[in-house]
């Protein structure tokens, strides 16, 4: 494998380092300059690596090491476009909270499996204090919905109870982490 130079794509660069990590290390202590580079890289990864350098006032050679240590890290864990549902025609939008009969680990984690492999579900958390889990799930329409309600819900006889609430409005759709505040560099 050839090593990238300073000027590479960032995003090439973040993909193929994601791949080859297999376990996430403790995360380095951060400086301003790592701070200034994830608040860049989240505010647009698609910038190749001598953009980002010039946007964080560094070279590119350390914006390309400090870049590749953050994800080894596992700090940065993947590189995504982030698409329109509206212009994909999957314009629903479903926050559905599931309790199931039985929490025994082997349960929990059987449901967990079969959300996280459907392809309408984006975001399964598993909660507590109140339902098993909750899904961000996106697809076309309410079809759509209800065939997936049907997959994941009505043929598992340990979900005991669903709650759906329909978005209306996206009002915001976001994955930006708040970083802290660094000492000034």
């Amino acid at each position: 494998m050839s090593t990238p130079t300073p000027a590479a794509s960032t995003s090439g660069v973040l993909a193929a380092q994601a791949a080859a990590v297999s376990t996430t290390t403790p995360a380095p202590a951060l400086d301003a300059i790592d701070l200034r580079l994830l608040a860049e890289l989240q505010r647009d990864a698609s910038r190749s690596n001598q953009e980002l350098a010039e946007a964080v006032h560094i070279s590119p050679a350390t914006s390309l090491r400090r870049v590749r240590r953050l994800v080894d890290a596992g700090v940065i864990e993947r590189t995504v476009a982030v698409l329109s549902p509206d212009a994909l025609g999957h314009g629903l939008t479903a926050i559905v909270e599931i309790t199931l009969d039985h929490q025994a680990a082997e349960k929990l984690a059987g449901f967990e499996a079969r959300a996280v492999a459907d392809a309408g579900v984006q975001q399964c958390y598993r909660t507590h204090g109140g339902p098993d889990f909750v899904l961000i799930v996106q697809v076309a329409d309410m079809a759509a919905y209800q065939a997936l309600a049907q997959r994941l819900f009505n043929a598992d006889t340990n979900v005991r109870n669903v709650r759906c609430f329909f978005s209306v409005v996206r009002a915001k759709c976001g994955l930006e982490i708040a970083l802290p505040a660094g000492p000034t560099v």
